[in-house]
C-alpha cells in the first residue's frame, strides 16, 4: 500500500475498524474511505455495488460484522448468520468486480472446532463440530474465509484472511446483554465498586481458558499482513498466551479496586473449554504483539470508566 492509495475500512466505527483507522492515520495514510452503517448498509447488495463502482477503492479492510457474546449469539442466531453472510458476500464480491488490489477479511477464533487440540493451528479448520453457542456466527466467518480462498483460486484475487483471538480495547461493547467477557467484567466490577455491592457474579465455573489481544495490537498485525503477506491460507492473530476466566475476574477485580467477593454461577454456560491460537505462523512472518495484558486492561478501564465519566 502506498500513502496515496484509496483504502476502504468497512466497519470503521467498531472497535477493530477504529483501531485500523488509527493505525493507518499514524502511518500517514490520508485517503481513507469511511462510511457509517447509516450511510452505507453493507447488507444492501445494490448499495454496496454502487459504492464500489463509484469509489473504486484500491485496498479493503473488511472489519464490519455483527458481533456479540454467548447470550447475544444464543438469542439472535438467525441475525448473526444472515447479517454476517450478507455483509461479507457483498463486500468480497464487489471488491472482485471492481478490481480491488487486495482485501483483508477479518474472521474469529470461534471458527475452530469446540474440541480441537490446543493451541489451535490454522490447519484445524473444519476438522470437527463447532461450539453450539456461536455456531451461526462461526459458519458465517468460515464462509468468508472460503470466499476469499475461492475468489483467489477462480479469479486470482489477492484476498487474504486473518483470524484474531478475543479482543478488547477502545470502542468495546459494554452492554451486559450482548458484550464479550472482558468488557462485561470491567463494567460489572466497576459498578459493584461504585454501588458498594458485596459480591460480583461471574458466569460459569471460571475454568475456561481464553486468550486476549488489544485492538491496537490487532490493527498493527493487520497492517503488517496487508503489507507483507499474500498467502492463500488464513493467519491466526493472537498472543499465544491464555488465562482462566476465574483469574481474569480476579485481575479485573484488582484493576478496578473492587473489594467485595466473587461468585461463580455454574448454572450459566462456560462455552468452549479453551481457545488458544497457535500464532507461530504470524511470529515466523515477523510480527509479535507489544501491549502487555494488565497494562492494556488498565488503560482501557481508565479511559472508559474514569476519564470518560468525568
Amino acid at each position: 500500500m502506498q500513502n496515496q492509495d484509496k483504502i476502504y475500512v468497512a466497519g470503521h466505527r467498531g472497535m477493530v475498524g477504529s483501531a485500523i483507522v488509527r493505525k493507518l492515520q499514524k502511518e500517514g495514510y490520508k485517503n481513507l474511505l469511511l462510511r457509517t452503517s447509516k450511510e452505507l448498509d453493507l447488507r444492501d447488495q445494490k448499495a454496496v455495488a454502487s459504492f464500489f463502482e463509484s469509489e473504486k477503492p484500491d485496498y479493503v479492510f473488511l472489519a464490519a460484522a455483527k458481533v456479540g457474546g454467548i447470550l447475544a449469539n444464543n438469542t439472535y442466531p438467525a441475525t448473526f448468520l444472515y447479517d454476517n453472510l450478507a455483509i461479507q458476500t457483498n463486500v468480497i464480491h464487489n471488491a472482485y468486480l471492481n478490481g480491488v488490489k487486495k482485501l483483508l477479511f477479518l474472521g474469529s477464533s470461534c471458527i475452530y472446532p469446540k474440541m480441537a487440540p490446543q493451541p489451535l493451528k490454522e490447519s484445524y479448520l473444519l476438522t470437527g463440530l463447532l461450539e453450539p453457542t456461536n455456531e451461526p456466527y462461526a459458519i458465517a466467518k468460515i464462509t468468508g474465509i472460503k470466499m476469499c480462498e475461492s475468489y483467489r483460486k477462480q479469479y486470482g484475487c489477492n484476498f487474504i484472511s486473518a483470524m484474531p483471538t478475543n479482543l478488547y480495547g477502545p470502542g468495546d461493547n459494554y452492554d451486559l446483554n450482548n458484550s464479550h467477557v472482558l468488557p462485561a467484567l470491567l463494567r460489572k466490577f466497576h459498578e459493584a465498586k461504585i454501588n458498594h455491592d458485596p459480591s460480583v457474579v461471574v458466569w460459569g465455573t471460571g475454568t475456561p481458558l481464553r486468550e486476549f489481544l488489544h485492538a491496537d495490537d490487532l490493527a498493527d498485525a493487520l497492517y503488517f499482513l496487508m503489507q507483507h503477506y499474500d498467502g492463500a491460507e488464513f493467519v491466526n492473530v493472537g498472543t499465544g498466551k491464555d488465562i482462566s476466566i476465574g483469574d481474569l475476574a480476579r485481575l479485573v477485580k484488582k484493576i478496578t479496586g473492587y473489594e467485595g467477593t466473587l461468585q461463580f454461577d455454574t448454572s450459566k454456560p462456560d462455552g468452549t473449554p479453551r481457545k488458544l491460537l497457535d500464532v507461530s505462523k504470524l511470529h515466523n512472518l515477523g510480527w509479535k504483539p507489544s501491549i502487555g495484558f494488565e497494562e492494556g486492561i488498565r488503560s482501557v478501564y481508565i479511559k472508559k470508566f474514569i476519564e470518560d465519566q468525568k
